[in-house]
């Protein structure tokens, strides 16, 4: 975030907004990929951003990674990157146990 401008971080702060207080967002804005990964969709000045989270009891784990997307695609190399860290967050939620 610290990279981006301004104007593209209230955007991207408005969609986290949005996923904190609201039940359900529309697929404009959040998207299941796979194995309970979410990706949350911005959209700013013809640039697109993503940003990772899952749900953990209920409750939203966010900023897994993101990135601007730069293809029609998800990178595979940020899904994977994304699943590491979802691993590693509950290998240490199991730690702390």
């Amino acid at each position: 975030m610290d990279t981006l401008a301004e104007k593209e971080q209230r955007k991207i702060q408005y969609g986290l907004d949005l996923l904190k207080t609201q039940d359900w967002l529309s697929v404009k804005f959040a998207k299941h990929i796979c194995n309970g990964l979410y990706e949350l969709r911005t959209e700013y000045n013809g640039n697109i951003y993503r940003v990772f989270f899952i749900f953990d009891d209920g409750h939203i784990v966010v900023l897994f990674n993101g990135f601007q997307k730069k293809t029609q695609k998800t990178p595979t190399r940020e899904i994977e990157k994304a699943i590491k860290i979802k691993e590693e967050y509950y290998a240490d939620k199991r730690a702390c146990e």
